[in-house]
């Protein structure tokens, strides 16, 4: 995994988002583009938009920023803007390395991530065909990150493996480097290239031998950490400054 075959270099002011969809909204889509479940189905609170105070880049990067904004869309009402993105039928991938280097910001309710899921639904619909959460985190918890696999044959039978890692010096409130090592045989979870975490792949068990597309987004509030937002955190913001895949 030493070719570089992608890279995003979010540093160079020109850098477009051609190959990246921004979503909009609140809503969890099926296939169709027709909701099926608000608060993108983890409960949510922000609504994402295209503006230019929620998604913009500058000398650090691109910059995911949640604010607090009050908005009322479809008959209901969001205090919360933010922002997510992902490459979805532009940029795809089956094995390899991804490093993403980051700067992820801080305050209770606040859950930046950095995530894979699957092109073709080739197992069927989620969790069937996997997820992959290269990183996530819990904006309380500014010494820790987690890796996260999701598969199964359906949402009761759903199968959540996480891997936690915590900083030794530092926070997520800086740049690292999180990167993902993925092959037929097993799935590597990195930091600053320490691994912490590996799951050895079950063939015919588990989903991901299939091409994945790569999501970013910076969400407030949300089942992953079922705890109030604080105020005083927002504005939060999610830099990323470059993305490679080698294989």
């Amino acid at each position: 995994m030493n070719k570089l075959v992608w890279e995003q270099n979010f540093l160079d002011r020109n850098a477009d988002l051609k190959l990246w969809n921004l979503r909009l909204g609140n809503d969890l889509l099926d296939n169709d583009g027709k909701p099926i479940d608000p608060g993108w189905g983890n409960g949510e609170q922000q609504y994402y938009t295209d503006q230019a105070n929620n998604l913009y880049t500058d000398e650090f990067g691109l910059n995911l920023c949640a604010r607090s904004e009050s908005i009322e869309k479809d008959g209901r009402h969001f205090a919360y803007t933010s922002a997510r993105l992902d490459t979805k039928d532009h940029f795809s991938f089956c094995y390899g390395k991804l490093v993403v280097r980051a700067k992820l910001p801080v305050g209770q309710g606040i859950w930046p991530a950095i995530w894979l899921l699957p092109q073709e639904q080739a197992y069927g619909s989620w969790p069937a065909s996997g997820e992959i959460d290269i990183m996530e985190a819990k904006g309380r918890l500014p010494k820790q990150i987690s890796g996260t696999l999701h598969y199964g044959k359906d949402w009761e039978h759903q199968i959540v493996e996480e891997f936690t890692h915590q900083f030794e010096s530092g926070t997520i409130n800086e740049f690292h480097e999180y990167a993902l090592e993925w092959d037929a045989g097993s799935i590597r979870w990195l930091v600053d290239g320490h691994c912490f975490a590996e799951r050895r792949q079950e063939p015919g068990v588990m989903p991901f031998d299939e091409p994945f597309y790569l999501v970013l987004n910076l969400a407030v509030g949300g089942w992953y950490d079922n705890v109030a937002v604080d105020e005083a955190a927002l504005p939060a913001v999610m830099t990323i400054s470059g993305i490679w895949l080698y294989q």
